[in-house]
């Protein structure tokens, strides 16, 4: 079993940037394909990004392809959001996912509390 724990959220301008983290705990992080998704007010949760187990593989929503980067370190056993060019439209919670098994596009078995962005426009 994994915990995971978001940091990194608040308000920033359109056109800037954040750099979420994701801090797992647990055994065998790098056993885990990661994730990341979001909800916004009013909104379902959706699919952001995700990483598998090495950091080999990425996938990206349209929404945030060339604007986003995923990445992981298995030795901190932390993930990363980096998210630039930011959209009043990226307002969100964003939720850390991982799983052992499955799909990356889809949300795996184990969250995180989430973490807010707010982006101004």
């Amino acid at each position: 079993q994994v915990q995971l724990v978001e940091s990194g959220g608040g308000l920033v301008q359109a056109g800037g940037s954040l750099r979420l983290s994701c801090a797992a705990s647990g055994r065998s992080f790098s056993s885990y394909r990661m994730g990341w998704f979001r909800q916004a007010p009013g909104k379902e949760r959706e699919f952001v990004a995700a990483i598998g187990w090495s950091g080999g593989s990425t996938y990206y929503a349209d929404s945030v392809k060339g604007r986003f980067t995923i990445s992981r370190d298995n030795a901190k056993k932390t993930m990363y959001l980096q998210m630039n060019s930011l959209k009043p439209e990226d307002t969100a919670v964003y939720y850390c996912n991982a799983d052992l098994y499955g799909s990356p596009l889809v949300a795996g078995d184990y969250w995180g509390k989430g973490t807010l962005v707010t982006v101004s426009s």
